[in-house]
C-alpha cells in the first residue's frame, strides 16, 4: 500500500508529507525516512488522524521539535505525526500554548505580558509538547512544575488532563506513553519585566559553555542527583568517538554528530553505558526517546 497516497486521500484537511527526512527535522541530524508525515491543524484533527492511523494498524510516532530523539535508520513504513501547526498562545488568567509553539515563542510570550517563571527554560531547544512530553527543563525548574493541565489525544479520544495526573517525574510523563500532548495550560504568575529579562540572562549565560553542533541535548538523566557527564568523564569516555559521532569534549553528557549515521550514535550510546555499568555499577537511563 501506498500509504502516503492513502492518507492524503482519507485526511484531505492534514498537511501532508511524502518520503519525510528524519535527519532534517532532527536536532541530531541523522535517521532514515518515514513513508509519510501529517501535521494536523487542531486538537480535534490529532484526534481524526491518531483515530484513523490506530483503526487501521499504521504505525505512528510522535514528532515534536526534533530536539531529544535518536531516529531509526532505513525506511519506517508508517506515519510521523508533527504538531507545528498548532500554535494558539494566548493568556486569560492561565497562558495556553498549542504543541507546536516553540520554547523561545513561550518565552518571548510570557516576558512581553510579565509572567515568570519560565526563564529556567531559555535556551533549551523545544516545543511546548515535546517540553511538557519529556518534562524537559533544569535543577531547578521543569515544565511539569508550571503545568496546570494538558489538552490530549489518546486513541482518537480528546482529553483534558489535570498536572497531579500527568504523572510528572525526572524527564518523563504519561505522555510518552504515546498520549499526543496538543496544548498546555501554564501557571501564570505576574513578575516585572525587569525581573524577567534580569533572570532570563542568568540562564543564557550559564547554557552559554554548552557544546556546540548536532546534539540530542543530554543523553542520559542524571542518576540520583549524580551529574552524569561527570560520570562519563570520570570513566574516561570523554572525546570517545564512533565513525563520525563522538562523546563531547565540552561536556560529556552530550554526544555530537559529525556526519555520522544513528547507528553510530546508538553504538557510542551502548558503549558508554557499559563502561560506566562496569567502572561503577551504576546504569545510566537514557533521557532521549528513541524513535520511531
Amino acid at each position: 500500500m501506498d500509504i502516503f497516497a492513502y492518507l492524503k486521500e482519507r485526511l484531505p484537511f492534514v498537511d501532508c508529507e511524502r518520503n519525510f527526512s528524519f535527519a532534517k527535522h532532527t536536532t541530531i541530524g541523522c535517521g532514515g525516512t518515514a513513508a509519510a508525515a501529517l501535521s494536523p491543524g487542531s486538537c480535534e484533527d490529532v484526534a481524526q488522524v491518531l483515530s484513523l492511523l490506530e483503526r487501521e494498524r499504521i504505525p505512528y510516532c510522535l514528532l515534536g521539535s526534533g530536539a531529544n530523539v535518536l531516529p531509526a535508520e532505513g525506511y519506517f513504513e508508517g506515519a510521523v505525526v508533527r504538531f507545528v501547526r498548532l500554535k494558539t498562545l494566548f493568556l486569560d488568567n492561565e497562558i495556553f500554548a498549542g504543541a507546536g509553539v516553540t520554547g523561545g515563542e513561550l518565552l518571548a510570550f510570557a516576558h512581553a505580558n510579565c509572567v515568570g517563571g519560565f526563564e529556567p527554560f531559555t535556551g533549551i531547544p523545544t516545543s511546548v509538547g515535546g517540553g511538557v512530553a519529556m518534562n524537559a527543563g533544569v535543577r531547578e525548574r521543569h515544565f511539569g512544575d508550571l503545568v496546570s493541565s494538558v489538552l490530549a489525544v489518546e486513541r482518537g479520544k480528546i482529553y483534558t488532563i489535570p498536572a497531579k495526573s500527568c504523572l510528572f517525574s525526572e524527564k518523563n510523563s504519561l505522555f510518552l506513553q504515546k498520549i499526543a500532548v496538543t496544548g498546555v495550560y501554564f501557571k501564570a504568575t505576574t513578575s516585572s519585566a525587569e525581573k524577567i529579562e534580569t533572570e532570563t540572562q542568568r540562564y543564557r549565560l550559564r547554557r552559554a559553555h554548552l557544546p556546540k553542533g548536532r546534539s540530542m541535548g543530554c543523553t542520559f538523566v542524571n542518576p540520583d542527583g549524580i551529574s552524569a557527564g561527570k560520570l562519563v568523564e570520570e570513566c574516561g569516555l570523554k572525546g570517545r568517538t564512533k565513525g563520525k559521532v563522538r562523546v563531547s569534549d565540552v561536556h560529556a553528557n552530550f554526544i555530537i554528530n559529525e556526519g555520522g549515521s544513528a547507528d553510530d550514535v546508538s553504538a557510542l550510546i551502548s558503549e558508554v553505558k557499559s563502561e560506566v555499568a562496569r567502572q561503577t555499577g551504576i546504569s545510566l537511563r537514557e533521557e532521549i526517546k528513541r524513535i520511531p
